[in-house]
């Protein structure tokens, strides 16, 4: 598929599909910290850059991207796709990734580290993740060896990923929970567990929208597949809630939710002008109607393909031009329109 794709604006191809227990869990992610033998943990940008770029840089099925051959608008849209942290997006002077062709593996050099190994699927599929990172983790290490300490594990550049490196995390959403008010009773126990909840861009990012992101806060202790497990244990509690409360909201409150679910369909559907919090929060009932049976003509996957073209780097990629504010307002109404005009 090769790297253009990543800038059209398309939904990534493992997205257009659903995984297990979807009506609630968006998407699974683990992340590998890993740092280099022999290679200063800072301050070795430049020149480790160059050395990735000659070890990594054909690799087949991959593309290779230095943050500082792409423009702004790019990596904003790179963000947008969960394929490099916000962080990543400013370092343009050191910065690179390596991408696979289907988006669902991404490899980030000197980010805060120097190597973050990411794999994503649809649904709640942690082990499944976990397993293809520990392929790809293997296969780089051939190339250029990591630092590891028999005691401690993986030595990395925060004391909070020593030991593992991993970072697994899920996004879910929760508007059940939001309406009903428990969404707070629930937070409280998963931090009793260890994870911690964010939003939808993780560590410095707000919930937004009843879409959230959860992830283990300890890496040295566990091994990797204890804390993936985990994780998978705490989301089948987490995903039973928020049906019951779901359904709660049908039985009690059926007409309010029909009415909200169809207005929010109105607004996406024929609205003129759309700022991004109006038209992510419609976005958010729409997937509710849609995974409670209210909307049944619309699939599920168009929901992630709503979502990303409400981004603000992809209506550029699709206006193919700057814009001021109204203007992206009237270019997201027009996008999502066009998304929903056979449904």
């Amino acid at each position: 598929m090769g790297s253009e794709n990543l800038f059209k604006p398309v939904l990534s191809s493992w997205l257009e599909q659903d995984g297990p227990q979807s009506d609630v869990v968006i998407s699974s992610r683990v992340r590998l910290a890993r740092n280099f033998k022999d290679w200063n943990f800072s301050g070795a940008g430049v020149e480790l850059l160059a050395r990735v770029r000659e070890e990594f840089g054909t690799r087949d099925g991959f593309s290779f991207l230095a943050m500082g051959d792409l423009s702004v608008l790019e990596r904003g849209m790179l963000v947008e796709r969960h394929l490099i942290s916000p962080e990543m997006m400013r370092r343009q002077e050191f910065g690179a990734v390596m991408v696979s062709d289907d988006e669902r593996a991404s490899v980030m050099f000197n980010e805060e580290d120097h190597i973050r190994i990411q794999c994503m699927a649809p649904g709640l599929q942690l082990e499944q993740v976990l397993n293809e990172a520990f392929v790809l983790d293997d296969e780089l290490e051939i190339n250029m060896p990591y630092a590891f300490d028999e005691r401690l594990g993986y030595l990395t550049t925060c004391v909070t990923n020593v030991g593992t490196g991993l970072r697994a995390s899920v996004m879910v959403h929760l508007p059940g929970l939001v309406a009903t008010k428990q969404l707070q009773k629930t937070v409280e126990a998963i931090r009793r567990y260890g994870f911690v909840v964010r939003g939808m861009y993780g560590e410095g990012s707000r919930p937004a929208s009843n879409i959230f992101q959860i992830s283990n806060q300890v890496t040295l202790g566990k091994t990797e597949l204890e804390i993936v497990q985990d994780l998978s244990d705490v989301m089948e509690q987490v995903i039973m809630q928020e049906r019951v409360c779901r359904t709660k909201l049908k039985q009690t409150f059926h007409i309010a939710m029909e009415d909200r679910i169809f207005r929010a369909y109105g607004v996406l559907k024929h609205s003129r002008i759309l700022a991004q919090k109006e038209a992510a929060d419609a976005i958010s009932d729409l997937r509710l109607g849609i995974q409670m049976g209210y909307v049944e003509h619309i699939p599920s996957q168009k929901v992630n393909e709503l979502i990303l073209f409400s981004q603000p780097a992809f209506l550029r990629r699709f206006a193919q031009r700057d814009m001021n504010e109204l203007e992206e307002k009237v270019i997201r109404a027009a996008a999502i329109r066009e998304i929903l005009d056979t449904y």
